[in-house]
């Protein structure tokens, strides 16, 4: 396909084959399609088309990722032990793990956490690490280690430029079937302040650093106190100094909002909306951060249909007036732009390797996409490879990688 077909495509088709034939066929009729057989493709061929006609393009495009940085212990917490190592029955569902801790109210209780492996954390570093793999430039600013940066960290340092602010947080993940729970102790996250990050680079070093980028990904505002301050002073004083690159991306990632108050994440999100001034703004949620955000904002409660998917998407975006808003649960995902919404189904596997870090590593495909210009519904579908291949591998997947996972996806 051309320059100007791909140039096309983002307002020709968005994933609904019957609501929007007449875009397509619009689009066919406009000469933006010179092969009419791409109205009869699927969405997997389509992004997988379009991956393969972009895909040089993302090593000349430079990504800003910080602030946070977390070493993340992955466990299997024990039921009933049998032996010694891994000879034990698990506690599956955090159902089970509820009950457990309930029944020791009044009492005590010991729960015993098998270890699985230690490896960067925190929402940064793991989007960081993904968008690498595939082939991205990267600066990555955040909790890496101080002065030395952390053993986890080292790998994703001799391939980035990194620049630690303090040293990093800690987390021990417990995985279950339906879900995990994340257990933190993030004090050291309370250095990272406007003034230490001018500290570290100095003022002109932090607004050369943002020059260069073509993605600015500031991610984990939940687990950051200082987030918003960091925002805010990026808004007031330091982007008014920074040109504007034209197709320059924010990404922002809450990471589970639950424990700040509504006024607190409402004054975040109203600040977000702020920096559309300086680029193109992508807010990414999961299902039950975008279902809080939802909240928040007044409106009522949506189904997770791929209908009520859309529409929550959509409202979201009206509402902050943002450039992109992505919603992606499990099973599916979602994102609403100016001119339409698009879903696509995702390829769920109902026994994952790993889920701590599959939110991060999606957020990195759809952003991946977006740098390389493709089409919404091809940044879903990136998304969506991209995490569909680390939670069956723990690997993060180069672009062949997801050339192949696309061209297996049944």
């Amino acid at each position: 396909m051309a320059e100007k077909e791909l140039a096309g495509l983002p307002g020709a088709y968005n994933g609904k084959p019957v609501v929007h034939q007449a875009n397509l066929f619009a689009g066919w009729q406009s000469e933006i399609f010179a092969d009419p057989l791409i109205l009869l493709m699927d969405f997997k061929t389509r992004t997988l088309q379009e991956l393969r006609h972009r895909r040089t393009t993302l090593s000349s495009r430079h990504a800003l990722v910080g602030f946070d940085g977390f070493v993340d212990t992955i466990v299997t917490p024990v039921a009933m032990r049998a032996g010694q190592g891994e000879n034990f029955i698990p506690i599956n569902t955090i159902t089970e793990f509820g009950q457990r801790i309930l029944e020791a109210a009044g009492k005590s209780t010991n729960i015993e956490f098998y270890p699985r492996m230690d490896k960067l954390g925190g929402n940064g570093p793991i989007m960081a690490n993904a968008l690498l793999a595939q082939g991205t430039t990267l600066t990555y600013i955040g909790a890496l280690g101080y002065p030395v940066i952390h053993p986890v960290f080292a790998d994703m340092a001799e391939r980035a430029t990194a620049i630690s602010l303090c040293d990093p947080a800690a987390t021990t993940a417990a995985e279950f079937t339906d879900g995990k729970l994340m257990l933190g102790m993030m004090r050291s996250l309370d250095e990272i302040t406007p003034a230490k990050i001018d500290e570290v680079l100095t003022s002109d070093g932090y607004r050369r650093t943002l020059e260069a980028a073509d993605l600015i990904a500031l991610v984990n505002w939940t687990m950051i106190p200082n987030m918003t301050a960091v925002f805010t002073d990026l808004v007031q004083r330091v982007l008014p100094q920074v040109p504007v690159k034209p197709g320059r991306i924010f990404f922002f990632d809450l990471a589970d909002p639950q424990k700040h108050s509504d006024s607190d994440l409402v004054y975040a999100l109203e600040t977000i909306s702020k920096f559309e001034q300086f680029g193109q703004v992508t807010l990414g949620l999961n299902l039950k951060e975008a279902q809080q955000v939802f909240a928040v904002l007044g409106f009522r409660t949506e189904t997770e249909t791929e209908s009520g998917l859309r529409a929550m998407a959509a409202k979201i975006r009206e509402r902050l007036d943002l450039t992109t808003v992505v919603v992606h649960p499990r099973e599916s995902a979602a994102c609403a732009n100016r001119t339409d919404t698009f879903w696509i189904p995702g390829p769920y596997v109902a026994k994952p390797l790993i889920t701590t870090g599959a939110g991060d590593h999606f957020n990195a495909g759809f952003s991946a996409g977006q740098l390389m210009g493709l089409s919404p519904e091809a940044c879903l579908g990136l998304g969506a490879c991209t995490s569909g291949h680390y939670v069956r591998t723990g690997v993060s997947p180069s672009l062949a990688d997801l050339e192949t996972f696309l061209a297996n996806w049944k």
